[in-house]
């Protein structure tokens, strides 16, 4: 045996979870259509019997679009998953070694929370699949919820063990966390695990008819996501200064986006909230509060992007990561924000414009502003295969080759 690498990804870091996070976003991306262009009266979501009766009745457009839909979803769920068990199996063989040792007295320890978030997303992957492909899903529906909510507060605790293993060493013993090695967004990655069980345990508070069902999911998910937030805040303030001093760590500049995922897993969150307070609370919020939260997610979303782009360019990271020699796991966290924004576009345009009654569903201003979503998608299905080719893929030797 010439080489013991015969692909990049052979060399494993716990930041391989997010090859499996980006393909879970890309199934969410997919149900959007679903959402909302598939009719679904008498259920906040649409099931398999609505898709059913679109796709028997629809137009050919429509018809289209489904096909695209299921399509997309069975795929990227399949991907989805096979990634998840892929890198459970390589992190078992990696607690045993000591570069795991290291890694624990190291910043970097916060990376193995890319593994309860990798579970979370693949919680609510499985119950996009469950929605689509299982016929009658709708009438036992309440007895997943609960069963949903322990998966989810079962993550939410991996994720709080590790995070609480991290600041209990940083914030005691004090001098082990280098902060010169803090200039990235990287240490929000427990805000952006925390965030992503807080949506799924605000599920059943947009979809249970059970008032205690939606009670213990709102005052769970609240709890989580508020935690999340905070830690965000934090992790945010401490890094920029470190950022502004010494630059951004070039390897984890696209980590300057993450916020932009955990805004949109948060907004969807609120979403979910205010429908359970709606319709099992009987509170009800105007058309508006919709648009005004998406609205104000996206000017947020717009600035990072923006700020990140700018650096990942000046910084030359395609050329290093995506084109030439370089490879880094890292790389896969360039899909969580352009998944991200192709979400919260839709949720915008549908929930906030066209709930507002801003502009006309399925008129010339709404694709317009589809096609931008659409776009955006495309484009991280794109990175995806690029990514996937690159870090995978089978080589003679163990270095990536060149572009040229």
């Amino acid at each position: 045996m010439h080489t013991s690498h015969h692909r990049p990804a052979d060399t494993w870091s716990p930041l391989y979870f997010l090859a499996s996070l980006g393909a879970g976003g890309l199934v969410v991306t997919f149900f959007m259509f679903l959402m909302f262009w598939v009719p679904h009266p008498g259920q906040p979501v649409p099931v398999f019997e609505d898709i059913l009766s679109a796709f028997s009745n629809g137009g050919m457009p429509l018809k289209m679009a489904i096909l695209v839909a299921v399509t997309g979803i069975a795929g990227f769920a399949f991907l989805n998953i096979k990634m998840l068990i892929w890198n459970l199996a390589r992190l078992a063989e990696f607690r045993k070694t000591e570069a795991f040792a290291k890694l624990t007295r190291s910043n970097g320890e916060t990376q193995l929370l890319a593994m309860p978030l990798a579970l979370a997303m693949t919680v609510n992957a499985g119950f996009i699949l469950g929605l689509v492909f299982v016929p009658g899903l709708w009438t036992v529906v309440e007895y997943l919820f609960p069963l949903a909510m322990i998966a989810f507060a079962l993550i939410a605790y991996i994720a709080f063990r590790r995070i609480g293993s991290f600041l209990g060493r940083v914030l005691s013993d004090g001098g082990v966390f280098d902060v010169t090695a803090n200039n990235s967004f990287a240490q929000l990655l427990p805000a952006f695990a925390l965030s992503m069980t807080a949506v799924g345990m605000a599920a059943p508070a947009a979809m249970s008819t059970v008032p205690t069902t939606v009670g213990i999911s709102m005052i769970l998910s609240i709890s989580l996501g508020t935690i999340a937030g905070l830690y965000a805040l934090v992790a945010a303030i401490v890094a920029f200064g470190s950022m502004l001093q010494h630059g951004t760590a070039k390897e984890s500049a696209p980590t300057l986006m993450v916020v932009v995922p955990i805004l949109t897993i948060l907004g969807i969150m609120t979403m979910r909230q205010e429908h359970g307070l709606h319709t099992t609370f009987e509170t009800h919020g105007g058309v508006a509060d919709t648009l005004l939260l998406t609205t104000t997610i996206l000017a947020i979303q717009g600035v990072f992007l923006a700020l990140g782009l700018l650096v990942l360019r000046r910084q030359r990271y395609a050329n290093a990561y995506l084109r030439g020699d370089g490879n880094s796991a890292g790389s896969y966290a360039l899909v969580c924000p352009g998944v991200a924004l192709t979400v919260m576009l839709h949720f915008w345009i549908n929930k906030g414009l066209v709930g507002a009654g801003l502009i006309a569903k399925f008129g010339i201003a709404y694709w317009s502003l589809t096609s931008i979503a659409i776009a955006s998608q495309v484009a991280m299905i794109v990175l995806v295969f690029i990514l996937n080719r690159r870090h995978f893929a089978r080589r003679d030797g163990g270095h990536a080759v060149p572009a040229e």
